[in-house]
């Protein structure tokens, strides 16, 4: 008898629980729809404030992700003298392919590299008018060891070669890159901390301001004994419902500026003879986003009615 009591007196409870939860839920989008206005414009803050370095972190990943595909590993560019007779480049190009310290070797022959330089410039019309081809052979190599300093050594070595003219390291612009990816990855940290703290700010001024609005209520449930965790909930899911409306107004802005950039992106890989296409977020960095700016708004709303227990406590 009395286990089936305390089972009853259980249910009892957690119903009580999950319709009191519901209660506050409801009430509490009843309480943002009866101000529409404020309740907008907090929305839009909180929503550029989280499209912004979303849409930053996304175009960083893309740029990353470019330059892995365009290769990272270091190659050397030969450049042949142009007296250097055609029977002896592919023997050449073997002979270095053959070292230890080479891994590969490909040679572009002039006549290749004129093909490629007339469908990349445009300038087709300009370069039949020439009566030779200015373009020398180049063996493109491909270090074993692509240290810095190896890779630099082997460079000035092969510039010393008979045949060589001149010979360019190509990976020091995708090293550049690589640096600039790197202090953009850091200023856009820097730059998330200082929107999800002003999010934070935001929302919880609105749970401030939503607090004072029902200041007697709240002194009233304190002075019968609630909980806090009971007082708590209405702001809570007050927080919970900005952030995450907040949050599905920013997944909106994101997709609608990686759709506004798709065209151009893919015009200027196309120019580049690239199949590069600007990726957005995804399925899961929009849930992702999602549920930052819910988390977000929750923890906005529990700091401010925190702050307000504190001042009620005796």
């Amino acid at each position: 008898m009395s286990a089936s009591k305390s089972r009853h007196t259980l249910g009892s409870r957690l119903g009580h629980w999950r319709a009191h939860h519901a209660r506050e839920a409801r009430a509490s989008l009843r309480r943002l729809a009866a101000a529409p206005l404020s309740t907008l414009l907090t929305l839009l803050v909180v929503a550029l404030a989280l499209a912004l370095p979303a849409s930053l972190y996304q175009l960083l990943d893309n740029a990353r992700q470019l330059t892995v595909g365009w290769g990272g590993q270091a190659q050397i560019s030969l450049y042949l003298r142009m007296e250097v007779p055609a029977p002896r480049l592919e023997p050449l190009r073997a002979e270095l392919a053959a070292q230890a310290d080479i891994a590969d070797a490909r040679l572009i022959t002039p006549a290749r590299a004129l093909d490629e330089f007339r469908t990349l410039s445009g300038y087709g019309e300009a370069l039949d008018l020439l009566d030779s081809n200015p373009l020398p052979a180049v063996i493109v190599i491909t270090p074993a060891d692509i240290r810095p300093a190896a890779v630099q050594a082997l460079r000035d070595r092969l510039v010393t070669l008979p045949e060589a003219e001149a010979a360019d390291i190509d990976l020091a612009w995708v090293q550049r890159l690589a640096a600039l990816l790197e202090f953009g990855q850091r200023l856009l940290w820097a730059l998330a901390g200082a929107l999800a703290a002003t999010v934070l700010l935001v929302i919880g001024n609105t749970i401030r301001l939503g607090i004072e609005a029902r200041k007697d209520e709240v002194n009233i449930l304190g002075l019968l004994g609630a909980t806090s965790a009971f007082i708590r909930r209405p702001f809570l899911y007050t927080g919970l419902w900005t952030g995450l409306f907040g949050g599905i107004l920013a997944c909106v802005a994101v997709a609608a500026f990686f759709f506004w950039l798709q065209a151009p992106v893919a015009e200027l890989a196309q120019l580049y003879q690239s199949d590069f296409r600007l990726e957005g977020p995804g399925a899961s960095g929009y849930l992702g986003l999602l549920g930052l700016s819910a988390l977000l708004g929750i923890l906005g709303a529990w700091l401010a009615v925190g702050r307000h227990l504190r001042a009620l406590a005796p």
